[in-house]
């Protein structure tokens, strides 16, 4: 069997558009992936990592109903397959095709169901999924602060997108899980909080403090609360649509990936605007308050900060981070992973990719010249001191990961039958998908 603790990276695959659909913000493309594939897998293997967050561009790979370029991933993947790394596979980061248009249409949903299922069909050897990333995020940028695809603002907007983007992360997975039923599902979330800065900000700081649960409540079949549910309401969402979360609960097959940056935490003014507090509760105190809401196993799925002047700024928040990771994990939550995100400097995440300025963001693990940053050195160093340690917990917390060469083993394939001969027990439904819903 393969790894107990995921350590992870990741290659962006970001590709909103912006400027109302006339520029895509390929992340790929700016990095210069397309051209050093090879040489960025090459330095996954170098710090000895074997989970890479990493999906298919797919506004050049679905091209329409039924229709796909798979030339470009089946490349990739053969090769992540040679080196046994596996991927968890970001199938909807931030964009979709422009025969799609945004997240405001209703057909959305069953068309990614559909990428979904033709990716697991052509790839049966991946387990690990993260169907659309930042489902929260995707919603809040494209359609309440109008950044991003539709540019939008207003809250009907955003829950059209929410329940859009959700709807088509539940049946991702209810797509894939008919071709792999041993599937994971590793969400990637924000976590988020929202600080009252004075007495007449804690009613809108309350309010954001239950929106940023929305998308994962949602996901999980959760019953949303009292105020949720008639914002909810308020704002298009129709009880039948409300209810297909509730009846399709996809629990049991995820872990929940959180991710924290110093920008997660805001400070709310009394008029409800926010802005960034830096970190005050830091990602124990928030990643506790998520698996409290939750009870998933938890893996930290994305974090970086920028290598400043002194060289050390970078090395010090993954000190820093791993510290609150072992802190939650010592708490008696299942930690299952870490990510340092990504792998390779950014370009335009300081403007959260709304602007086209070019502008090199260094947050990577390597520089864009693939020259290994500090923070790339003692990740390496990292994971070599605490690998075979930590999978020293319980067994029965250890995650059933399959390694991409051992997907046709005789174990392997006894634990995907297994899986599905449990799967189609009916019998146990209502059982598994019991949760304890607080008002």
């Amino acid at each position: 069997m393969g790894p107990q603790f995921l350590f992870a990276t990741g290659i962006e695959n970001s590709n909103p558009t912006i400027q109302n659909g006339k520029f895509r913000v390929d992340e790929l493309e700016k990095c210069n992936h397309y051209r050093l594939w090879q040489k960025d897998f090459d330095l996954v293997d170098e710090l000895g990592i074997k989970f890479l967050r990493y999906g298919p561009p797919i506004h050049t790979t679905f091209l329409g109903p039924g229709k796909y370029d798979w030339s470009f991933a089946d490349t990739t993947f053969q090769d992540l397959l040679r080196r046994n790394i596996a991927p968890i596979v970001d199938l909807c980061h931030f964009g979709v095709p422009d025969w799609i248009g945004n997240f405001q249409n209703p057909e959305f949903p069953e068309f990614f169901a559909q990428y979904a299922r033709a990716f697991a069909q052509r790839f049966p050897w991946v387990q690990l999924y993260t169907p659309v990333n930042e489902m929260y995020i995707c919603a809040q940028f494209s359609a309440r602060y109008g950044w991003w695809n539709e540019q939008l603002t207003g809250d009907q907007p955003f829950v059209t997108a929410l329940k859009y983007i959700v709807k088509a992360n539940v049946l991702a997975m209810k797509a894939i899980l008919e071709v792999r039923p041993d599937a994971v599902f590793i969400q990637s979330e924000s976590s988020e909080y929202f600080h009252a800065e004075n007495p007449a900000a804690i009613g809108p700081a309350e309010i954001m403090n239950a929106e940023r649960f929305l998308s994962l409540d949602l996901n999980y079949g959760r019953r949303v609360n009292s105020e949720m549910y008639e914002f909810l309401l308020d704002n298009g969402m129709t009880r039948d649509e409300y209810h297909f979360f509730l009846q399709n609960k996809m629990k049991r097959h995820c872990i929940m990936g959180n991710d924290y940056y110093y920008t997660n935490e805001h400070r709310v003014a009394a008029d409800g605007s926010t802005r960034a507090s830096g970190e005050i509760f830091g990602y124990h105190v928030i990643t506790s308050q998520y698996h409290d809401r939750y009870r998933l196993p938890v893996m930290h799925t994305e974090t970086n900060i920028w290598q400043g002047p002194n060289g050390d700024e970078a090395v010090n928040w993954l000190w820093k981070e791993w510290a609150n990771v072992l802190r939650v994990r010592n708490d008696g939550v299942p930690m299952v992973g870490f990510t340092w995100y990504s792998l390779t400097d950014q370009v335009d995440w300081d403007t959260a990719l709304r602007e086209n300025n070019g502008r090199l963001n260094p947050v990577g693990l390597y520089d864009l010249d693939r020259n290994i940053r500090p923070v790339g050195t003692a990740y390496k160093q990292l994971i070599a001191d605490w690998d075979q340690v930590l999978p020293a917990q319980s067994v029965c917390l250890q995650v059933p990961v399959v390694m991409p060469q051992e997907s046709n083993e005789a174990w392997a394939k006894e634990q995907k039958a297994d899986v599905k001969a449990a799967s189609a027990d009916k019998s146990t439904d209502q059982a598994n998908s019991t949760t304890v819903d607080a008002a």
